[in-house]
């Protein structure tokens, strides 16, 4: 059977990769626990490949409570260090300390906009942006618009939050849609 015309970046044969391309990458995120998986994931790819993360995922999702940042924020300097000793994940000493930080602002900014969605989607006015990329060498790795959500996110005590893994979520959850033009998703999303 002939393969769907995916996006370049995806590599040929990683059934895993190709169902993250396929169903969930740029596809426009509403929901509050997704949210704050694709931040939590986001952030522990900082400086490895996004497979890495993705293989890990059930990992991530069984230690971290199903990415319920309620249950997150209250975790303890004790669940901080077993989960330091849990191989289902990156047992990095700081991403792991941000995953609570960042849950703790997290539930400040749902609790100040009445949910993440709404904070974030305003900042494309709640209408993901086409980019109509035409070939992978066109995709930015920052913008001035993941630069401005960046800041923003820092200023309210998010970490690994940098204009990279910012634009990075921003394609995600479909933000932004930088799907290949010539990709069967891209119309689709």
């Amino acid at each position: 059977m002939k393969q769907p015309k995916r996006c370049e970046w995806v590599p040929e044969g990683d059934a895993l990769y190709e169902a993250y391309h396929d169903e969930e990458w740029g596809v426009p995120v509403h929901d509050e626990l997704k949210w704050f998986e694709m931040v939590l994931l986001e952030g522990a790819q900082a400086g490895l490949s996004w497979r890495t993360v993705l293989g890990r995922r059930e990992g991530y999702r069984a230690a971290f409570a199903q990415f319920d940042p309620a249950v997150v924020a209250g975790f303890t300097p004790a669940d901080e260090a077993r989960l330091k000793e849990d191989a289902g994940i990156i047992r990095n000493r700081l991403k792991i300390s941000s995953a609570v930080t960042n849950a703790q602002a997290f539930l400040a900014i749902q609790d100040e906009f009445g949910s993440f969605d709404a904070y974030i989607w305003r900042f494309v006015d709640g209408i993901p942006i086409d980019n109509k990329i035409v070939s992978v060498s066109e995709i930015e790795a920052e913008t001035d618009l993941s630069k401005a959500i960046s800041k923003d996110l820092k200023l309210r005590g998010f970490r690994f939050v940098g204009p990279t893994i910012i634009y990075a979520l921003m394609q995600a959850a479909g933000l932004v849609n930088d799907h290949l033009t010539s990709c069967f998703r891209y119309q689709e999303t």
